[in-house]
């Protein structure tokens, strides 16, 4: 089982609210159904209920899967709100995230581009 998420490149926010009493088979099922995306890939997906304090992360790791699930004891997760969309991270993205911050910091110094000189 992966116990070091950061090595994981395929990171997914499912935006907009989850229902947190469904489980691994309900979360995978709207991996599936809603998405189109496979729950058996190599990849991470992140839930968050209406009260932006808790969040499941769920994830195959080869022979079962994992659910993560936590609680905030203080504070909310800026997470956003489209209810049909599901956003690809960065391992950036996800720490901002998960310490409280917008997947998008305006003031960050974002990746340059390859130019031409």
């Amino acid at each position: 089982m992966i116990h070091d998420f950061t090595k994981c490149k395929n990171i997914y926010i499912i935006c907009g609210h989850t229902d947190m009493r469904k489980g691994i088979d309900g979360l995978a099922t709207l991996i599936q159904d809603s998405f189109e995306l496979d729950p058996y890939s190599e990849a991470i997906f992140l839930f968050c209920g209406r009260r932006k304090d808790r969040y499941k992360c769920l994830y195959f790791d080869g022979d079962g899967f994992a659910m993560l699930y936590k609680r905030l004891d203080n504070g909310k997760l800026q997470w956003p709100r489209n209810e049909n969309e599901v956003r690809r991270l960065t391992q950036q993205q996800l720490r901002w995230l998960l310490e409280g911050l917008t997947i998008h910091q305006p003031k960050a110094i974002q990746k340059s581009k390859k130019g031409v000189f």
